[in-house]
């Protein structure tokens, strides 16, 4: 029952930092395209970092809380407390694990992920800066 509680919470987390890190970098993106500049490898370690420390303080609060939660499951001696002692077991060691993976792993694999990317993402940026030719006059009847 931890394992399944711990896997939703390790999943819900980081997606949302992917969510923050993905927002991010079409920011940089836009500012990119408006400024008529490819985008470097530096650009990539600026998006990971303002999408990533904007996680960095919910995350713990919220490993926090869950510690708080736990801690005293683990040293409770009542009815039922070995039971909920091998519920509380795994949920602490792997938030622990799951809270240096939202915040370390994650954006290490994106920013990897990014680098090997910007040559098709400043390709596409090159493309829409190109002007266009114009396009054949439409025929509407009764013109």
């Amino acid at each position: 029952m931890g394992f399944i509680a711990l896997a939703g919470v390790a999943v819900e987390t980081a997606i949302v930092m992917l969510l923050y890190l993905n927002l991010a970098w079409e920011k940089r993106r836009a500012l990119a395209r408006e400024q008529g500049r490819p985008l470097t490898s530096h650009d990539v370690e600026d998006v990971v970092f303002e999408g990533a420390l904007l996680r960095v303080r919910p995350k713990v609060m919220t490993v926090a809380t869950i510690f708080a939660g736990l801690v005293p499951i683990m040293y409770g001696h009542g009815t039922g407390s070995e039971i909920m002692q091998r519920i509380a077991a795994p949920m602490i060691g792997g938030m622990a694990t799951a809270t240096l993976l939202t915040l370390l792993v994650i954006p290490a694999i994106y920013v990897i992920w990014k680098r090997l990317a910007l040559p098709r993402v400043n390709r596409d940026l090159a493309g829409a800066q190109r002007p266009r030719p114009p396009s054949h006059p439409s025929t509407v009847p009764g013109e």
